[in-house]
């Protein structure tokens, strides 16, 4: 969905071309998973990280054009809202000091996007959901000014036919009515890709459905929205209504959302691409003119252009990619579970626990997800969201046990041996992981340090929610851009 568009109007024979075109690319695909080379990956991964933008009283910032163009950096692009930016962080191995590096080009590149935000008034927040945010801020008006932004909006609610209910009910209860995709930009997250070999994707898939529970509850950082005090990981019940095509009477017919944790454990990367041309109509039917079949035939390796922008709007929380680099496909498994935020070593010491883990499961004798059903997995992720790091979770052997537990008796020892078998510096691997494990005997994430600060600020007497959520940002940044690890804060 990076790609920008020019078409703003579709004809019935565009939806039909696209169609036809979606399944030539799958039925090369299909070819190309039989006989042709991929990139293995060898610990190649990568990283994408969405930031908002605040003013001088930390209310959201719409000016992400300006800032930008300040930046002049290719690095960091556009997001949905205009109180948004990504980085997009250029892939390395995780090998020896591969997550050092990471985390080094991260804090340098946020830090001189700090620096140059500044001159137009702007200052960055990396957190799940910017709790500043009002209800009368998320409009139409507030998406970014590139025509797919709006093009995807109006599809959305073509196909969706009303307005959407944003209905979340946690510790407290919202419920609103949104006439446009813009509560989606209010999502902020950092995902982590993988690049795998077409032979070990479904392992490595299968394993990153099944912790995303667990990672949620330890890296939840997104407890407020609108000023209401909801899920410790609000941002997964919001993202998964913000984008919803169905009406009522399609949910009640069982139509899959394009927001999808999915149905089923995996066999093969193409199973997944295959429910997406399957169960999900076209929101942008745009054509390319590349023959996918005669490229194949002439010994190329084809772009997929339709299969992979149908891709782009099934929006799993694990989600396969096909990509062609220097003429050379591969395939990476893009984990999108986890919010923004709160520090750099705190997104790093969650990578460092994803790649190590799912490594690990991926490789045993007796996986992880044979012994659990794909419905216990997806009840772990709503349950991590909604209670964050005091979630108790379901664990093959285990039974239900609270994810800290889980964590420290029995993950991550198995994220260590991943990261080993990655060849990951020991040192660099310890002190990582030793975030985690600080997070886990502390009970402290970001989502409960937001909560916790909230209830000192109101208990210390009477104060409006929005000054409230103000006085909690204005807390948050210092401690954000200290870089020390959210259970020490």
């Amino acid at each position: 969905m990076g790609k920008d568009v020019e078409t703003t109007e579709f004809s019935r024979e565009d939806r039909m071309r696209y169609r036809d075109k979606v399944r030539q690319c799958l039925d090369a695909f299909a070819r190309m998973l039989s006989d042709a080379h991929f990139e293995d990956g060898d610990g190649m991964s990568g990283l994408e990280i969405e930031l908002n933008l605040v003013d001088e009283h930390h209310d959201p910032a719409l000016r992400n054009q300006r800032v930008l163009d300040a930046l002049a950096d290719p690095a960091f692009v556009t997001e949905l809202g205009q109180f948004n930016i990504e980085i997009n962080v250029p892939p390395r191995r995780l090998a020896g000091d591969g997550l050092a590096g990471f985390e080094e080009q991260v804090r340098a590149s946020l830090n001189a996007a700090e620096e140059h935000a500044a001159g137009v008034d702007t200052r960055l927040a990396m957190i799940g959901i910017l709790p500043t945010l009002r209800r009368d801020q998320l409009t139409p008006d507030v998406l970014s000014a590139n025509p797919r932004y709006a093009l995807l909006n109006e599809q959305i609610f073509a196909a969706r036919g009303e307005d959407l209910l944003i209905a979340i009910d946690g510790v407290e209860r919202l419920h609103v009515r949104c006439d446009s995709i813009a509560p989606e930009a209010a999502c902020t997250s950092v995902q982590f890709h993988l690049q795998v070999s077409p032979q070990q994707f479904a392992a490595h898939w299968n394993a990153a459905q099944a912790i995303a529970g667990v990672q949620v509850a330890l890296g939840a950082n997104a407890p407020f929205l609108f000023g209401s005090e909801l899920w410790r990981e609000t941002r997964i019940p919001l993202f998964e209504q913000a984008t919803d095509t169905r009406a009522e009477e399609l949910k009640s017919q069982g139509v899959r959302p394009r927001v999808w944790f999915g149905e089923r454990w995996i066999t093969s990367i193409f199973d997944l691409f295959e429910e997406n041309v399957r169960y999900f109509p076209s929101l942008l039917p745009i054509c390319e003119d590349e023959d996918p079949i005669a490229v194949l035939d002439d010994g190329g390796v084809p772009k997929l252009g339709e299969l992979r922008l149908h891709n782009g709007t099934v929006y799993r929380w694990n989600r396969p990619i096909y990509d062609v680099v220097d003429g050379k496909p591969h395939v990476r498994v893009e984990n999108r579970v986890l919010p923004a935020g709160p520090t750099v070593v705190d997104s790093m010491a969650n990578a460092a626990f994803y790649f190590g883990l799912v490594r690990r499961l991926a490789e045993q004798d007796r996986p992880v997800w044979t012994q659990m059903s794909f419905g216990a997995a997806e009840e772990n992720f709503h349950n991590g969201a909604r209670h964050g790091i005091d979630a108790s979770l379901f664990w093959p052997g285990l039974g239900s046990v609270p994810v800290t537990e889980l964590v420290l008796r029995r993950l991550l020892p198995m994220a260590r041996e991943g990261l080993d078998g990655w060849g990951v510096d020991p040192a660099h691997r310890d002190r990582l992981l030793g975030i985690i494990e600080q997070r886990c005997l502390t009970a402290r994430n970001g989502a409960s340090w937001q909560v916790d600060t909230v209830h000192r600020i109101t208990g210390a007497g009477q104060i409006d929610r929005d000054d409230t959520m103000r006085k909690l940002l204005e807390e948050y940044l210092p401690r954000m851009h200290s870089n020390v690890p959210v259970h020490e804060w």
